[in-house]
């Protein structure tokens, strides 16, 4: 690797297991001089084999020119700047509005991609998100909060895609969830949702439209979950194992790397 001194890294460092960070993400965190990461979301275990001198800070309680600040000023002074998002930093994660000041002001910034949770989550549940002849199309969003939402993606909108839809940062708003997404997918159409994905304390909940927010609130999560919605989601998938085949490996199905079989 090339010295990464005097360069700002943005980066994510996975779902919560410290073992799901990359190989290139460990090494630069195991270089720097200065880490910004979200307490409320990682875990100091993630920091165990950071060199002695490192500055460790939780940007939790940070505003956004704080962390400008101190990104810069280590970077520009030669040292070792990581800014450490949960999951991988292109979903939610904030990062085109700290590159860009960091850019404008002459600093090297690079972005590693992290292992996102909605993988994590995908893993844990056991489930595909696209199964042949079944669905091929994910749209990953949110509720709206306050934040708003781009008119033209409203929740009851994407729900009519019927497609597997994954939200982020809406287990809060699980009642509100469920009812816009009822404008699409029918009432028993599978819902899952993981909390807190490859974490110790991770927890799977199923159900579908009709009942998933009662179950959401009986188990009393409100942050830290992910909610999968979608066909994809059916257990009585995994009792049809002939069913929804990738044509991939079909022996008669060509492609540039094998012929079919030749039928008799």
């Amino acid at each position: 690797m090339t010295s990464a001194k005097g360069r700002v890294y943005i980066m994510g460092v996975g779902p919560g297991d410290p073992e799901l960070i990359t190989v290139k993400a460990r090494k630069i965190l195991d270089q720097a001089d200065l880490v910004l990461y979200t307490g409320s979301l990682l875990s100091r275990e993630l920091f165990k084999s950071c060199k002695p001198t490192v500055e460790i800070h939780d940007s939790a309680g940070m505003t956004l020119p704080e962390i400008l600040d101190r990104l810069r000023e280590a970077a520009l002074a030669g040292k070792v700047a990581a800014r450490v998002h949960d999951g991988d930093s292109s979903f939610f994660g904030a990062h085109r509005e700290q590159m860009l000041p960091l850019e404008a002001a002459g600093l090297e910034c690079v972005v590693i991609p992290g292992v996102s949770s909605v993988f994590a989550g995908a893993a844990a549940l056991k489930d595909e998100l696209t199964v042949p002849d079944l669905t091929q199309t994910v749209i990953l969003t949110r509720m709206e909060g306050r934040t708003a939402m781009p008119e033209k993606e409203k929740l009851g909108d994407l729900a009519r895609h019927q497609a597997t839809l994954v939200l982020f940062l809406s287990a809060g708003l699980v009642e509100r969830a469920v009812a816009e997404l009822k404008q699409g997918y029918p009432e028993e159409t599978p819902v899952a949702v993981v909390y807190k994905a490859s974490c110790p304390d991770q927890k799977i909940i199923r159900g579908t439209l009709a009942d998933i927010a009662g179950k959401v609130r009986a188990e009393k999560i409100a942050m830290y979950a992910l909610i999968y919605v979608g066909k994809a989601f059916d257990q009585a998938l995994k009792s049809e194992p002939d069913a929804f085949k990738s044509k991939l490996y079909d022996k008669d199905f060509s492609h540039a790397f094998r012929k079919a079989e030749t039928k008799r």
